[in-house]
């Protein structure tokens, strides 16, 4: 089978498509013939070689999630049959033609969708519904800040939160990308500067003094402070993202008198078990909105696998509102 290489990590030009051995099914597993699959900063920063995939996974070939068509099934399979679409992430090696992984790690694709938009679902609307409904609680009639919010994950949290009739607030750098993802959904855009980074003042005033219940911040670095200025008291902080940086100036006496809670989270690191337990979560309570068009994915561009090294410049210079997909032919 064909797979995108990492043959010289440190930057895009050591990428390369060649042959390489096809997985094999063990047990529990399914071997899935990938149409299309999507661009992630993780598959950015594997390149760089900065990230390395959990242990067991291949290290030179890179991408974390995938939509294709069961082709094989191993032993104890119950579920799935061969022909069955399917979607989901994993822990690498998604870049291929095909990949194994785990019957209870994958999502069934509802009828309506094609394979390309099914590949820009499992990254961006497990991670934000994981953090958002799992982990953050969030609720009818709270008040939600989502930033970078034209980013894959930014766009599929403000669908969720709009769909749990949550009230939303968003921020990006990009006046025109904020505009674009209101044509989407409608919600409160702040304007945030590259160098001055202040939003707090702001999302009080939009909010009557009161703060925000929940930030799902996929940035970091400076954004926290001043996420924790705007929180309601007992708020919660979901930490998913540090393209900000992974550092910060933070006033612990503000934590605590609001008595905040901060939770960070990661997806691609967790036991398989607990991956499985998102997924057959997820199944039952996300992918059902998909098929009722509560929700849909947000998908920027779509390129070719050979066009690779396009799409990550894309990424990397925050071109994209949504979704960066890749696909494999025609999908």
């Amino acid at each position: 089978m064909r797979a995108v290489r990492i043959e010289q990590p440190g930057s895009p030009s050591g990428l390369r498509i060649t042959e390489v051995d096809e997985p094999t099914p063990g047990t529990g597993e399914v071997l899935v013939e990938v149409r299309a699959s999507a661009l992630n900063r993780a598959d950015w920063f594997q390149i760089l070689g900065k990230y390395p995939p959990p242990p067991g996974i291949r290290e030179d070939i890179p991408g974390i999630e995938y939509a294709g068509t069961v082709r094989a099934v191993g032993p104890g399979v119950r579920r799935l049959r061969p022909g069955d679409r399917v979607m989901g992430l994993v822990g690498g090696a998604a870049f291929a033609e095909s990949l194994v992984t785990g019957e209870r790690e994958t999502l069934s694709i509802p009828e309506g969708l094609t394979l390309e938009e099914a590949a820009a679902i499992p990254e961006a609307f497990l991670t934000a519904f994981d953090a958002l409904v799992l982990q953050g609680g969030m609720t009818a009639g709270e008040r939600v800040l989502v930033h970078a919010i034209a980013s894959g994950v930014g766009t599929a949290a403000a669908q969720l939160v709009r769909a749990t009739g949550a009230e939303l607030l968003g921020t990006g750098r990009n006046a025109d990308k904020l505009a674009l993802v209101q044509g989407l959904v409608p919600f409160t855009a702040l304007a945030v500067d590259r160098d001055e980074v202040r939003f707090a003042d702001r999302v009080l005033e939009a909010t009557g003094g009161r703060g925000v219940d929940v930030v799902l911040d996929l940035v970091g670095g400076r954004y926290l402070p001043e996420s924790v200025a705007c929180l309601a008291t007992r708020g919660r902080i979901l930490a998913v993202g540090t393209v900000g940086g992974a550092r910060c100036d933070l006033d612990l006496r503000l934590v605590l008198g609001k008595r905040a809670r901060i939770t960070g989270t990661v997806l691609r690191a967790r036991p398989t078990e607990e991956k499985m337990a998102l997924a057959q979560t997820a199944e039952r309570m996300l992918v059902p909105l998909f098929a009722r068009g509560v929700v849909r994915p947000v998908i920027d561009a779509t390129f070719p696998m050979e066009d690779i090294r396009t799409a990550l410049e894309r990424m990397v210079t925050d071109a994209n509102v949504g979704k960066l997909v890749l696909r494999w032919g025609a999908a």
